[in-house]
C-alpha cells in the first residue's frame, strides 16, 4: 500500500478509536438490548413525552453504533481492493479504492466531531434569528442571503425547518426572521454561527456600482427541553398582538394573531406571526424560555468571554466573519482563521468546513485572540 493510502488508514482509525471511546463501545450493545427491551414494554406510550425521549436516545445509539460499523468496513473493504489491485496490477481498482479512502477520512472526522456535541443542550433542537444591521438596505439584503444560506445547509443536513416569524425590508431583503430548526445536534452544529457577520460586495442597489460594507448579526439558541425547568413570572412579561405585515407570500399573515412577548428583567423580546393567535404565543413563549436557558448556559460556560466576544452590535468592529465578494472572493471567520474561496458554495448553505473548524476550537478550549495569535 503506498504511504499517502497508509496515512488516510492511520487517520481513519484514529477516528474510529476516539468514536468508540466516546460511545463507551464495550457497554454499548448492553444499553441497546436495554432500549429495546423498554420499547417492548406495552405502558411505554402511556407517557407520550417520555416514550418520544427513549425513541430518540434508542436511535441515537443506534446511529452511533451503525456508524462506527460502516466506516470499519468501509475501511476494511477498501484496504482489500487496494492489496487485490496491487496484486493484479490494476491501477484503476487501485485509484478508485484510494479516492474512496479520501473521502472516507473526511467522512470519519466529521463524525468525530459531532461526538465531541455532547454539551447540555447540543443534541437539542434551535432556534435561530437573524436581523439586519449596519448598512441599510443592503443590510436587509445580506439578511437574506444568510436566511437563505442557513435554510440550504438545514435541508442538506436533512433537518426540518419551520419560520416563526419575519419582518420584511422597506425596500429588499428583510430586516429579521427567526426560525426553528429542528434535528440531531441542529444546536451543536448551529451554535458557533452566534455573532456579526459581514459582507463587501458591489452593491446591486447602488447605480455607481461602489463597493459596500454590510453587517447582519444571528443568534442561536436551544429548544428548551421538556424535561428542563425554566421559571418565567408572568408579572415580568408583557403579552402584545398585532397585525403582521409583509412584503407578501406564504409566510405573510394578515390576521390579528401575531404575537410579541417582552420580558421585562432582561429585556428579551421575542414575536411569532406564522400560526395562529393560540399557537403563536406558545412559540414565543418557547423562544423566549429558549433566551433564557441560553443566558443560563452563558453564565455557566468556561468560555463566556468569547460568547460575549461575539454578541456585539451588527457593525464594525464585532464580525465573527467576513464574506468578501469584491475585489476577491473569500469567506473568513475571524475566530479560527478558517478561510475558503468558494464563496458560492458557502452562500449555498457549505458550511460544515466553518463549523467544523470552530467546533474543534471550542474543544480546544481556545479564544478568538488565542487562536488568532497563532496564524
Amino acid at each position: 500500500m503506498r504511504a499517502e493510502a497508509q496515512n488516510w488508514v492511520e487517520a481513519i482509525e484514529k477516528s474510529v478509536a476516539l468514536l468508540k471511546q466516546r460511545l463507551d463501545w464495550e457497554t454499548a450493545p448492553h444499553r441497546l438490548e436495554e432500549f429495546n427491551a423498554r420499547v417492548e414494554d406495552p405502558t411505554l406510550w402511556d407517557n407520550p413525552e417520555n416514550a418520544q425521549k427513549l425513541m430518540r436516545e434508542r436511535q441515537m445509539l443506534v446511529d452511533a453504533l451503525d456508524t462506527c460499523k460502516g466506516i470499519a468496513q468501509d475501511m476494511t473493504d477498501n484496504i482489500e481492493l487496494i492489496e487485490l489491485g496491487e496484486m493484479e496490477e490494476d491501477e484503476e481498482v487501485i485509484k478508485d479504492a484510494e479516492d474512496a479512502l479520501k473521502a472516507l477520512v473526511d467522512k470519519a472526522a466529521e463524525k468525530e466531531l459531532e461526538a465531541l456535541l455532547d454539551g447540555e443542550a447540543d443534541s437539542n433542537d434551535t432556534f435561530l434569528e437573524i436581523n439586519s444591521g449596519a448598512g441599510g438596505t443592503e443590510s436587509c439584503d445580506w439578511a437574506s442571503m444568510l436566511a437563505r444560506m442557513y435554510v440550504r445547509w438545514a435541508e442538506k443536513k436533512g433537518y426540518k425547518v419551520e419560520l416563526q416569524a419575519e419582518s420584511a425590508g422597506e425596500e429588499a431583503g428583510i430586516k429579521s426572521a427567526s426560525y426553528k430548526i429542528s434535528g440531531h445536534n441542529a444546536y451543536g452544529w448551529l451554535k458557533s454561527e452566534s455573532g456579526v457577520h459581514r459582507l463587501v460586495r458591489i452593491s446591486p442597489f447602488d447605480s455607481a456600482a461602489k463597493r459596500h460594507t454590510s453587517f447582519t448579526s444571528v443568534k442561536v439558541y436551544p429548544v428548551v427541553d421538556d424535561n428542563i425547568e425554566i421559571e418565567v413570572n408572568p408579572a415580568d412579561i408583557r403579552i402584545d398582538t398585532y397585525r403582521s405585515s409583509g412584503a407578501g407570500g406564504q409566510h405573510v399573515n394578515t390576521t390579528d394573531s401575531a404575537v410579541r412577548i417582552t420580558h421585562a428583567p432582561t429585556g428579551i423580546v421575542t414575536t411569532s406571526s406564522e400560526k395562529s393567535q393560540h399557537q403563536n404565543r406558545d412559540i414565543a413563549m418557547k423562544a423566549l424560555k429558549s433566551r433564557l436557558y441560553q443566558m443560563e448556559l452563558d453564565k455557566r460556560s468556561a468560555l463566556v468571554n468569547e460568547v460575549h466576544e461575539n454578541a456585539g452590535d451588527a457593525g464594525w468592529g464585532n464580525q465573527i466573519r467576513s464574506y468578501v465578494l469584491q475585489p476577491y472572493q473569500m469567506v473568513k471567520d475571524l475566530r479560527t482563521n478558517y478561510e475558503t474561496s468558494d464563496t458560492k458554495g458557502v452562500l449555498d448553505g457549505d458550511l460544515d468546513g466553518l463549523m467544523a473548524a470552530t467546533l474543534a476550537l471550542d474543544v480546544a478550549g481556545k479564544s478568538r485572540s488565542e487562536a488568532q495569535g497563532e496564524e
